[in-house]
């Protein structure tokens, strides 16, 4: 589970159930299925619709427009650092285990559990992990470093996985 994706806030993203690095056309397309499945009109008349609608149509708002996106997407990745977490580690720090089609990253935490994240997870939040061979790496929406907050298996302790897309990190058991 990841901090800072659908634990704290659903993102605009997740309102319009599109990736932080959706295309306008994408993020269009979405728009219109979303507005029509949640217009009043067409529901029956409860609560929830009306909200999910105007969330819908905030989101559009937002992100539909390049610098108010731009604006959003610089606060959202701000609020994702603003966490106090008990250290900063990065992709050369975790354990990494290859599944198939899916990689996952585990860091040992004090308590004796583990801060873990897998591919998938990391791909939905908009930070896809990619295979070079017997490497890893991480590519972010704008070729800058991010970061995504991972909380312990068992504490309350955080970590914070520092994401440079420019490092590639081998697979255990590659090299």
């Amino acid at each position: 589970m990841i901090l800072g994706s659908k634990s704290i806030q659903e993102t605009l993203y997740d309102v319009l159930s599109v990736k932080e690095d959706a295309s306008y056309d994408e993020i269009r397309t979405s728009y219109r299925t979303a507005i029509l499945n949640s217009h009043p009109d067409k529901l029956n008349s409860d609560h929830d619709s009306g909200e999910s609608f105007l969330r819908v149509q905030k989101a559009w708002e937002i992100l539909s427009d390049p610098s108010s996106r731009a604006v959003y997407d610089r606060e959202l990745r701000d609020s994702r650092q603003d966490v106090v977490a008990s250290e900063d580690i990065g992709l050369d720090d975790m354990m990494i285990e290859d599944a198939g089609e899916v990689i996952e990253l585990y860091y040992q935490c004090r308590c004796g559990d583990h801060f873990s994240v897998d591919s998938l997870e990391l791909t939905k939040i908009g930070y896809p992990l990619l295979r070079d061979g017997a490497e890893i790496f991480v590519r972010t929406p704008d070729a800058l470093p991010a970061s995504v907050v991972l909380p312990c298996g068992s504490c309350s302790l955080l970590v914070r996985l520092m994401i440079n897309p420019d490092i590639k990190v081998p697979i255990d058991g590659y090299l």
